[in-house]
């Protein structure tokens, strides 16, 4: 597991780039497609209305009619002035007009939704534009968001030199804007499905990592099973062989240490198995509490007792400060008692020379406050965060220094819960650590 992880992840992680690379690759693709669609589009639409304005453009007579041929016949007067007095689109069309054109172009070429502005320029004047639309000098310098047109309005070549040359200038301003929008859908459905992938790949991640976790927690929790068991049967295995022995077995004192002995190995294996029995009852939450009103102080108080020889064996002293003036709660008093036990014993159990181990109780509105303080070994931000999982332990060097199964914190916190309490830690290497546990009293 620890070799394959690695690969997986770096093979996860290439496929993720991967596909980034291929979906902003073929989106830029498709921008330039579409632009170039854009732009065949408008200069078609152009095309299209350009040719209808030549069309519809003020008529001259034909130069090729006999009449007007040299020698034979002359221009009238009226015709003659009809010639000098140049044709142009301003003066047969309105900015209305041209404008309405363009937009009913745009809508037969697919293009209905893009915005535009156009001018009509002429060599003949000092203005530049014969019409234009409103916006036209606004948006034709910005060469740079926006996408200039030129369509020349050709004349037949017999009006070459009588009819003034003319351009249609169109400005479609923010021509990525317009590009973005036609493929708005397609770009956030290939956003969308990238983040779900992207998510997907967290997701896996962190559940491999999990499942490793996991397994080295387990691995270390047979280990210390393991240990746990083989020592007091190695015990009971060399007790049994002593009570063999003819000279014990003609001595009823040595009988009775060494069976005294197969009795605690005995008794100390059965409360093994049944903190593994709790453990998997939590795990399937087939727990059924007993709830009782007991009195906080009083449980504490019997869990010392039980530890008395513990804590005289360590040198350590017990501070009691229980202040709160009412302790009595709705609780399991096996379990409860249970879980006072569980925190005594993890602060004996990681603990230095001169141990002091101070309880206090207070009372915080309809609740009371345990307090559970020690000057033991401490714990490390990373270990404060898991030390609630199960089978989990704090590492101290050998794996075997401490007993038990990395189930005791678990089954505390489960049990707080299940009385509808909170329970929080605070805690620093060196400096001790202290539980706070906060239980419901009792509804009066």
């Amino acid at each position: 597991m620890k070799k394959i992880l690695p690969v997986i992840i770096l093979l996860i992680t290439a496929s993720l780039l991967g596909i980034i690379v291929i979906q902003v690759s073929w989106i830029k693709t498709m921008l330039l497609i579409k632009e170039e669609q854009l732009t065949e589009k408008v200069a078609r639409s152009m095309q299209m209305v350009g040719t209808e304005l030549m069309e519809q453009k003020g008529t001259l007579p034909s130069l090729k009619n006999p009449k007007f041929r040299p020698g034979i016949i002359m221009p009238s007067d009226q015709l003659l002035n009809e010639l000098l007095k140049p044709s142009t689109i301003a003066k047969n069309y309105t900015p209305f007009e041209i404008e309405e054109k363009l937009k009913k172009a745009f809508d037969a070429n697919g293009i209905k939704d893009v915005q535009f502005e156009f001018g009509i320029s002429s060599t003949i004047g000092l203005n530049p534009y014969e019409l234009k639309s409103a916006n036209l000098l606004k948006v034709i310098e910005d060469t740079v968001n926006n996408k200039k047109f030129i369509y020349p309005l050709q004349v037949p070549t017999e009006y070459e030199n009588l009819i003034p040359e003319e351009l249609m200038i169109l400005v479609v301003p923010d021509v990525k804007t317009n590009i973005y929008r036609q493929l708005r859908w397609l770009m956030i459905g290939a956003i969308l499905f990238t983040l779900i992938i992207c998510a997907a790949f967290f997701v896996t991640v962190r559940a491999l990592l999990r499942q490793k976790k996991t397994s080295e927690i387990k691995n270390d929790f047979i280990n210390n099973m393991t240990h746990e068991f083989k020592t007091p049967l190695a015990t009971i295995s060399l007790a049994v062989d002593a009570l063999r022995n003819e000279k014990v077995l003609q001595d009823r004192d040595k009988m009775s240490y060494f069976s005294s002995i197969i009795k605690e190995e005995n008794k100390r294996m059965n409360k093994q198995v049944e903190t593994i029995l709790q453990a998997s009852l939590m795990e399937r939450q087939e727990i059924q509490l007993n709830r009782t009103a007991i009195q906080v102080h009083e449980v504490i108080d019997n869990v010392l007792d039980n530890f008395r020889l513990q804590l005289e064996d360590k040198n350590a002293q017990a501070i009691l400060q229980l202040n709160a003036a009412q302790d009595t709660i709705s609780a399991d008093e096996v379990h409860f008692t249970n879980l006072i036990s569980n925190l005594v014993d993890n602060a004996v159990k990681y603990s230095k020379d001169n141990l002091v181990i101070k309880i206090s109780t207070v009372n915080i509105g309809r609740s009371i406050q345990v307090r559970i303080e020690d000057n033991g070994i401490g714990m490390n931000k990373e270990t404060q965060k898991r030390i609630f999982e199960k089978f989990y332990r704090a590492h101290t060097g050998n794996v075997h220094n401490v007993k038990g199964f990395g189930l005791g914190l678990s089954y505390v916190k489960t049990m707080v819960d299940a009385h509808g309490g909170k329970i929080k830690v605070d805690s620093a290497p060196v400096r001790g650590t202290s539980f706070t546990i906060e239980i419901p009293l009792i509804s009066r």
